[in-house]
């Protein structure tokens, strides 16, 4: 394509101009920014964008017609993020920044986390729980869902809650499902993370688990209609993304008399060369009862590691669903595999 053409396919349908699976990103400038992206680590791995005409300079990617994106460009000079003129399409990356995003001709993003009309909505209210384990004398936000049914259902509890919350609509994602009949009636727990105390909390941590047992399940039993867990072993599900899904795996191997239904996104089980206590629990076939989802990115730089403990645990005699997409390590991504997740845990 001559980059004539190409600028304007740009300016008219946005960047990235696709053809197939080719996938070329647009910069008009003196000079061109640095891209970054899922795919190469961010800024670990800045790619120098090529000079293809007088102040033009383009990036290209070989994709699947499935993938979902998202990048950004980088001032050499300044090391500041620029906004790319050609996308007005962005997404909060959790931590900073603002990640322009972008999704291949085949994929789209889940219909699920769009709010209908005329269908019934869960209840979800705000409270503070006591954390005296991980945090003496402190409280933690803790959101609860209600679905709209009336008699006692099982729970999911969220790590990471506010996100999932406000960042991936799982509430709404419920709401459909439950709607559609795909899913039984489910009601949650959002449990905020301790913000910078968040890894020590997440890395298999009994102190957590103290927690939850002695302080939010029973505050949750007290404020929603939950079924006797007591009755239906294993009936309450755990779900959480990074370090937040190496803790549902460790809830789960845990705690199987609450929680045998895990979902866990784009894991960790590993931190310099050394496994965490989760992986050896998995070796030795601990709570093998459990049911396990397990999904991962293609660009995520967890895949190895994810890749790794799967046949693990299949090998050790564990149920474990394990899903693979063309994405990177994002709530975007997680978001989009959540309906299935949940109706392979709670269907």
């Amino acid at each position: 394509m001559t980059t004539r053409p190409l600028l304007q396919l740009a300016r008219t349908k946005g960047n990235p101009v696709v053809e197939g699976r080719r996938v070329t990103f647009v910069w008009k400038g003196r000079s061109a920014p640095y891209f970054i992206d899922d795919i190469h680590q961010w800024e670990e791995s800045p790619q120098k964008m090529k000079r293809v005409a007088p102040g033009l300079w383009t990036h290209t990617l070989e994709l699947d017609s499935n993938a979902y994106l998202e990048y950004a460009f980088l001032d050499p000079r300044t090391k500041k993020r620029l906004k790319d003129p050609l996308n007005q399409k962005t997404v909060f990356n959790g931590i900073k920044h603002y990640n322009h995003y972008f999704y291949m001709p085949e994929a789209s993003p889940t219909p699920y986390a769009v709010k209908r009309k005329g269908i019934p909505s869960g209840r979800v209210t705000r409270h503070l729980v006591d954390t005296w384990m991980i945090q003496q004398n402190g409280k933690r936000e803790l959101h609860l869902y209600q679905p709209p049914v009336k008699g006692p259902v099982p729970l999911l509890l969220v790590y990471d809650g506010t996100d999932y919350l406000k960042r991936a609509n799982l509430n709404i994602i419920v709401d459909n499902l439950i709607h559609e009949k795909r899913i039984r009636p489910i009601a949650m727990a959002f449990l905020q993370n301790g913000g910078d105390r968040r890894s020590v909390e997440y890395a298999c941590s009994d102190a957590t688990l103290m927690d939850i047992e002695h302080f939010v399940l029973p505050f949750a039993a007290k404020k929603l209609t939950l079924i006797d867990i007591r009755k239906n072993r294993g009936a309450y599900g755990v779900l959480g993304a990074s370090f937040g899904g190496l803790m549902s795996v460790y809830t789960g191997l845990r705690m199987p008399e609450f929680f045998g239904k895990v979902i866990a996104q784009s894991s960790v089980f590993e931190l310099e060369g050394k496994d965490f206590v989760a992986v050896g629990l998995i070796r030795a076939k601990m709570s093998r009862e459990i049911k396990i989802w397990m999904d991962i990115g293609h660009f995520d730089w967890l895949l190895g590691d994810n890749r790794r403990i799967q046949p693990l645990l299949q090998n050790n005699g564990y149920n474990v669903i394990y899903h693979e997409a063309p994405a990177g390590h994002n709530f975007t991504f997680w978001r989009d595999e959540l309906p299935q997740a949940l109706i392979n845990m709670f269907g």
